[in-house]
């Protein structure tokens, strides 16, 4: 058993279950949450990521200026560059497209027959999913086209020198995924499934 940390983040695809397993590891470890779509998401789906990315990264560096967090979201680039250097475990939800792709659809049901509010200020605009020509309309084309190269640019990232520092987690199925739920972890220990730096062979298939 590894040492688990203090500075978590928790990766993959979109509806790949990433706010739901951070908030479990956050409450295991007593640890803020910090949930990166929350920060870039503002009101008629504006992302600050591309309104004025400047601002973006100063508000992440600023939740994650503690000594313990949990962060929930991808944003790779800027992540890396805020703080990645301080980090100690990344957990990667690496699930099939087709798992992804149907919880993704579900959900986007749900949220538009509810009219349920997302990150406080935005509606879910579930036809317009459809349009898959657009990736800057349909988050399910997001999902599909991105899902390759999400995948090709974590196992670099694994035997990556820079990040040598970090443990990676790849759960690849829902039963990885929960018999690594948070209730299972204490803030000194992690689950045998820890590994860093080179990634091993079953992470190059």
């Amino acid at each position: 058993m590894r040492q688990a940390g203090k500075r978590i983040h928790v990766i993959g695809n979109s509806a790949s279950g990433k706010s739901t397993l951070a908030a479990e590891l956050a409450d295991a470890l007593d640890a803020p949450l910090v949930e990166l779509d929350a920060i870039n998401w503002q009101p008629g789906w504006v992302g600050l990521n591309t309104a004025d990315p400047d601002e973006f990264e100063r508000r992440i560096r600023e939740a994650t200026r503690r000594e313990r967090w949990v962060v929930a979201g991808s944003y790779r680039k800027v992540s890396q560059r805020t703080f990645w250097p301080r980090l100690d475990t990344v957990v990667w939800l690496d699930l099939p497209l087709r798992l992804v792709v149907w919880r993704f659809l579900r959900r986007a049901w749900k949220r538009w027959r509810s009219g349920e509010l997302i990150w406080g200020t935005n509606r879910e605009r579930f036809w317009a999913q459809f349009r898959i020509w657009s990736k800057d309309q349909s988050l399910l084309a997001w999902i599909i086209t991105q899902h390759g190269r999400k995948r090709r640019d974590m196992v670099r990232d694994m035997s990556d020198r820079r990040w040598t520092h970090i443990r990676f987690v790849r759960l690849r199925s829902t039963r990885e995924v929960a018999e690594f739920g948070g209730s299972r972890w204490s803030p000194r220990r992690a689950p045998d499934t820890l590994h860093g730096g080179e990634p091993t062979a079953r992470d190059l298939e």
